[in-house]
């Protein structure tokens, strides 16, 4: 290698090493002057958004009714339900209901073989006759002291006996037939004419659907405000109408595992038109405040302990503290911090902050 060459390769590897130490302060300094006008048009952006106007709703306060309304699902139960079936054993020699049938308190549903009783009941019936003639002639011979006492009151005796047993055999031939313990409607029949039943067997349904009872529970909280007389109203899926009922009974105590407190009301049902089985939605009135000022409960927010609402005042929405009082599903009634005629806003107010300008968009009634 020429010297000359030397020196050529020892510059080259100086200026490589200069030119190494000096890139870092370089590169910091151009990359410093790009960004400055980028972080500058960014925070002059962020700094007109923090400016611009909301856009809210609002809401003109005043007095209103406020109702505490508890709803729940319940279950459309008969006033009686009842499994019919024989009190002895028998095999079925009629039965005189229809299926799907109204009956009447009393009304002859079936009958089981009867023959054997009958005959004892006649076998019986046959004797009464010489029975009365001996008690009788047995008095006829007391009166003339013909007979003693104790000859009288066996022939007496020997009556009264065979009554009872005539009484016995009619009790028992009562027990073959089936009649309706209630008015009610008779369903489908299980059984056929010469099966043999048994106390156990099953002959139909009979439920009592007029009146209708309204089973549903309710919660703790709301146990102490409902009682025998209180009113409600509910509604059955797939119909527009709302029907009126009236609490007759409450559970003496609380479900230890659900905490809820059955309740049973009563429903006239004087058409026949609902039936038993079907879902109802519950609603009792269970509180009544008479010119409450209220606000919608979206517009209220809870911050480090605090409930807090925003106003409308010239432009700018204006914090508030409330002192809240009864709550229901949708509102919450106000007992300081607000007066009839202030312009809530109600929309929005996660992004509000004291003084913020705000624009409104559309004024609740």
């Amino acid at each position: 290698m020429t010297k000359k060459t030397k020196i050529i390769l020892i510059s080259a590897i100086v200026l490589f090493v200069i030119g190494m130490a000096v890139y870092p302060t370089i590169k910091k300094q151009f990359f410093s002057q790009k960004t400055e006008p980028e972080k500058s048009a960014a925070s002059g952006q962020k700094e007109s958004n923090r400016n611009r106007p909301l856009n809210v709703n609002v809401q003109i306060i005043k007095y209103e009714n406020l109702n505490d309304i508890y709803r729940t699902t319940g279950t459309m139960i008969p006033d009686e339900e009842v499994n019919l079936s024989f009190e002895t054993s028998g095999k079925i020699t009629h039965i005189y209901f229809k299926e799907g049938s109204t009956v009447k308190k009393g009304a002859l549903l079936a009958k089981v073989n009867d023959s054997p009783l009958q005959a004892e009941l006649n076998k019986l019936n046959a004797q009464i006759p010489l029975a009365k003639d001996r008690v009788f002639r047995q008095k006829s011979l007391l009166e003339k002291d013909a007979v003693s006492l104790e000859a009288y009151e066996q022939v007496t005796t020997e009556l009264e006996k065979l009554n009872a047993d005539i009484e016995s055999v009619k009790a028992r031939i009562a027990q073959t037939e089936l009649r309706a313990p209630f008015d009610g409607v008779i369903g489908l029949r299980q059984v056929s004419e010469g099966t043999y039943a048994s106390p156990g067997t099953m002959i139909a349904k009979e439920t009592k659907i007029i009146p209708l009872k309204l089973e549903f529970s309710i919660n703790e909280k709301q146990a102490g405000q409902v009682a025998q007389g209180t009113n409600l109203s509910f509604k059955v899926e797939g119909d527009l109408n709302i029907y009126q009922a009236s609490i007759y009974a409450v559970e003496s105590t609380l479900d230890l595992k659900t905490r809820t407190l059955k309740t049973r009301a009563i429903y006239p049902n004087r058409d026949g038109k609902l039936k038993p089985g079907r879902t109802a939605s519950v609603e009792i009135k269970l509180q009544e405040l008479k010119n409450a000022l209220t606000v919608p409960s979206q517009a209220i927010v809870a911050e480090m302990g605090r409930d807090i609402a925003y106003l409308y005042k010239g432009g700018k929405a204006r914090q508030i503290i409330l002192t809240k009082g009864m709550r229901t599903e949708s509102k919450v009634q106000v007992l300081q911090g607000i007066q009839p005629g202030d312009t809530l806003i109600t929309t929005g107010v996660m992004q509000l902050r004291d003084g913020m300008s705000v624009i409104i968009d559309h004024v609740i009634n």
